[in-house]
């Protein structure tokens, strides 16, 4: 090579001296006559810089058009080595391509293994990892970095059952393996959960020593037992390890707070600090995760607070976006919604996507759908585009509210983003959007369109019809299912049980409990347990609810009030109110849904005095507000008593207005004990709601008639809406 031609290539370099080593090297360079033949471990030093500098792509790339134009002066091989390795780290696949071209002109890869081995690593690193196999299969010669750069490149990429193949066939080969290749074939048994070729690996790693070494296989093993989700082994390695650093705890903090073991995750972080480590962003990330999942019992809201204030006080949230995130999405899963709102709104230096989204999935998680909605109109305003998991959180909202319009403008947006086809997340959002807000057929549209049926979009329709009252075709889709041999899970099940239930198929319950039992669903499983509780008690099968209701590890308040309804169903009103004491009796409190089940037997069975004292149990010893359905049941039993008066008191003290159904129950006692005065003002209200309703007419005229006088006006209109065929 030239003087001019390398020496006009470093001066171009002097726009990239951000490094100090590349500073200090170039200080010590002749630009202008530099000449590779005369000094070229120097011309080295200074790639090597280059690659460690943050700003090195154009000043490598006219390094390389030196080295092209007078490529006669053939530079060595490590030379290139270094320049792939720059390509490598700025993904610069183009200019890697050309580097290929002049080593291939050269030869170079027959004479020298390495630099097959940096070509291998090059494509590799850029993604490129069918040209990264094709460059390996043709090398003459391979040694242990040719196979270590081909797995890092599927492990890194998420190649996990190519890497292992890789590894395999290195062996065959009879290549030893070194601390690089272990570390990324742990990183890809990891992946896949493949404990067992794990294990292997670990002795192997053992018999090497390898623990004692090397820290970066130590961690790899930790990380390895830890994405395996065995975490008792994850621990026995860590414990093992004679050196940690920070990346050994992050590890661990990791694994534990991926399985939900937030408890344990907090003790680690705490002993962490205790031995002198100083927490890093990763470190950070998983302890707030760990929050997340824990939730915000009084226990660790303080601990919450002062890890917050920990991040604050070092600026990581200056220095690190996602701990932003992190932040509001910790609040969020805490449903401290107020504070995720505050850390949002006040401490964030940078909001984007994720940190939005956050906020978002908080408010859709927590049912505040109209919020959720809300936050997602001013992100749009504020020219943030949405991503495919902000989409699937405002569909969830869209249908927890109900709001089927807005729910149809998301779902245009997601296809002019050209979103629906390739995402299957937000396919079966949308068709549980649709199912939710009752639009059936739509629902059915999108799950016909699905490229892709997994379980979650199986139930996604199947919920949707149960829930409208839909059996018969929920127990359609359910069958399709299992003709497509998917194994329904608990969620499956709880909605199909529903569906019985609501058809009062008791044979078909009994199948699906026989396929549940069979399948060992039920131990530790209690939701099931309680839906199969609820179908046998609404299909009238109480004994078979009682059975199940026994064998219950535990019964909370929604066992007990499926059992309560099912007894109150078939008019078994003594048992209702018996198993009511034995429930207060366990400690078990009652809900609002409790009380309308025992306000409904009392109803049934005239027994006013018993509902009188149940109405001031709910209010008075459990604090619960009562519903329009607990008032009209006691506007009924009054009225049924003849204490329209009383009844009339109750409607007055509601914090919301009279429904239809309350009216026709009030009037309807107006009838029956001759309260011609109150009847005419209830009549009149309820034309007011409905004009249509031929019911109070006939109420009004039977009172009339029973004192011999019907108003020129109401026979009028009586007749009018006979007429009408009202």
């Amino acid at each position: 090579m030239s003087g001019v031609g390398i020496g006009s290539s470093i001066s171009s370099l002097k726009e990239v001296k951000e490094s100090p080593k590349v500073e200090k090297l170039w200080l010590s360079t002749d630009k202008n006559y530099f000449r590779i033949q005369d000094d070229a471990p120097a011309l080295l030093r200074f790639l090597r810089a280059c690659i460690n500098g943050k700003n090195v792509c154009n000043g490598i790339n006219r390094l390389c058009d030196g080295i092209n134009e007078n490529y006669n002066d053939a530079p060595s091989g490590t030379n290139f080595i270094s320049l792939l390795k720059a390509c490598a780290k700025q993904k610069d696949l183009e200019r890697g391509i050309m580097i290929h071209d002049d080593i291939v002109k050269r030869g170079l890869l027959e004479k020298d293994v390495n630099v097959g081995s940096a070509l291998v690593h090059m494509y590799a690193k850029c993604g490129e990892l069918v040209k990264a196999q094709e460059v390996f299969d043709k090398l003459p010669i391979r040694n242990s970095s040719s196979w270590n750069a081909l797995i890092v490149g599927y492990a890194q990429h998420g190649y996990s059952e190519e890497a292992l193949d890789c590894y395999e066939r290195m062996l065959k080969e009879g290549l030893s393996p070194t601390a690089i290749t272990f570390v990324c074939v742990l990183k890809a048994c990891g992946n896949i959960r493949e404990t067992q070729k794990g294990q292997e690996l670990h002795g192997i790693i053992i018999k090497e020593a390898l623990l004692e070494k090397n820290i970066m296989v130590g961690n790899a093993l930790v990380d390895m037992y830890a994405k395996c989700g065995d975490l008792v082994r994850a621990l026995e390695v860590f414990n093992e390890l004679p050196v940690r650093d920070v990346v050994s705890w992050n590890t661990l903090i990791t694994g534990y707070a991926q399985h939900g073991h937030s408890e344990e995750a907090l003790n680690c972080f705490e002993q962490m600090r205790q031995e002198g480590f100083c927490p890093s962003s990763v470190t950070y990330l998983s302890i707030l995760r760990a929050c997340g999942s824990k939730g915000n019992t009084s226990k660790h809201e303080k601990s919450h607070e002062r890890i917050h204030a920990e991040i604050v006080r070092d600026g990581w949230l200056e220095k690190d976006a996602w701990l932003g995130s992190a932040l509001v999405d910790m609040y969020a899963k805490c449903g401290d919604l107020s504070k995720a709102r505050t850390v949002f709104d006040n401490e964030l230096p940078v909001r984007n996507v994720v940190s939005w989204t956050a906020l978002i999935t908080g408010y859709s998680q927590h049912g505040y759908g109209e919020e959720a909605l809300n936050c997602f109109e001013q992100m749009q305003k504020e020219g943030y585009s949405p991503n495919s998991v902000t989409f699937a959180c405002v569909l969830k909202a869209c249908g927890s509210i109900q709001a089927l319009n807005k729910g149809i403008q998301v779902h245009a947006d997601i296809i002019r983003e050209g979103l629906r086809k390739r995402d299957v997340l937000l396919g079966t959002a949308l068709v549980d959007m649709y199912a939710k807000c009752g639009d059936l057929a739509r629902a059915q549209e999108m799950f016909n369109e699905l490229p892709i049926r997994d379980v979650v979009a199986w139930n996604a329709i199947i919920s949707g019809y149960a829930q409208h009252g839909h059996g018969e075709e929920a127990l359609h889709c359910f069958r399709r299912m299992r003709q497509d041999n998917l194994l329904p899970n608990v969620v499956t099940f709880v909605c199909t049980l529903k569906a019985c239930g609501s058809l009062g198929a008791s044979e078909k319950g009994q199948e699906i409990h026989s396929t549940i039992v069979k399948g060992g669903l039920l131990r530790g499983n209690v939701i099931l347990g309680y839906a199969l509780v609820d179908m046998y008690a609404k299909c009238g099968a109480l004994k078979k609810a009682q059975g199940v209701f026994d064998e219950l590890p535990v019964r909370d308040v929604v066992a007990w009030n499926g059992l309560l309804s099912g007894y109150a169903q078939l008019g078994e009103h003594d048992i209702v109110f018996n198993a009511f004491d034995e429930m207060v009796r366990k400690g078990v409190v009652p809900t609002s849904v409790t009380f309308t089940v025992l306000l409904n037997a009392c109803t049934h069975s005239g027994l006013l005095e018993n509902a009188e004292t149940y109405f001031d149990m709910m209010c008075s010893s459990y604090g619960i507000i009562p519903t329009l359905e607990h008032h009209t049941c006691m506007v009924d039993l009054f009225g049924r008593a003849g204490h329209v008066d009383k009844a009339v008191a109750v409607i007055g003290e509601m914090q919301f207005p009279a429904d239809l159904a309350m009216c026709h129950t009030l009037l309807s006692a107006c009838e029956r004990w001759g309260n011609v005065n109150l009847g005419r003002f209830v009549f009149e209200y309820v034309v007011q709601l409905d004009e249509k309703d031929a019911g109070p007419y006939v109420c009004l005229g039977n009172m009339y008639a029973a004192c011999e006088r019907i108003p020129s006006k109401i026979e009028t209109e009586w007749k009018k809406t006979r007429s009408e065929g009202i």
